[in-house]
């Protein structure tokens, strides 16, 4: 199992916790609803549920993925971030996701282009930005520039990044750096 389907396993496993439900349960809850749209069910689970976003968000993609429409999550979303030219770029990802997954429990949301990673709040952002880079997007309010991460101008989706070109550059200051907006993201 990828460390991208345990961090999944895992969130899926806490949602039943939070909620009181079984995945079963949960899937005849959105089933019921009569909902179609992905944010309108994001939305009733939220609502009535009292789910996190990224909870709501995976457990949609779970639902409509056993109903036969493929859920961009877990190694499919992967495979199709890390496509083509940027494949070569995908262990340096692994690199990252590994040394996050050491921190404890947190969820991911896979997005078109990079993972979207959660605890409260989102903390980081990982994938391709280029065909040799990776970029790491990180969210704090204490972080400093320095070294690879570099000060995003305001009102974007990060407040810092870092981009890498191989698993070497996963070093200990940039841990660190992930370390530190993961610790304020919750």
């Amino acid at each position: 199992m990828t460390d991208l389907a345990k961090a999944l396993a895992t969130q899926l496993a806490n949602i039943e916790k939070r909620t009181g439900k079984s995945l079963d349960q949960l899937a005849a809850i959105v089933k019921k609803s009569g909902l179609e749209r992905h944010g309108e069910i994001v939305a009733m689970l939220k609502r009535d549920l009292g789910m996190g976003h990224g909870d709501a968000n995976t457990l949609v993609h779970h639902v409509k993925g056993a109903g036969g429409a493929p859920a961009p999550s877990g190694a499919a979303a992967l495979d199709a971030i890390y496509a083509g030219p940027k494949a070569a770029l995908r262990p340096v990802h692994e690199a990252v996701m590994k040394e996050i997954g050491r921190f404890g429990a947190f969820e991911i949301a896979p997005k078109k282009t990079y993972l979207s990673l959660r605890r409260k709040k989102q903390f980081a952002t990982v994938g391709p930005a280029t065909k040799t880079e990776v970029e790491i997007g990180l969210n704090s309010k204490t972080l400093k520039a320095g070294g690879k991460i570099a000060r995003l101008p305001p009102g974007g989706m990060c407040q810092f990044r870092a981009r890498i070109t191989s698993a070497a550059d996963v070093d200990k200051a940039l841990v660190a750096a992930i370390r530190q907006a993961f610790d304020e993201a919750g």
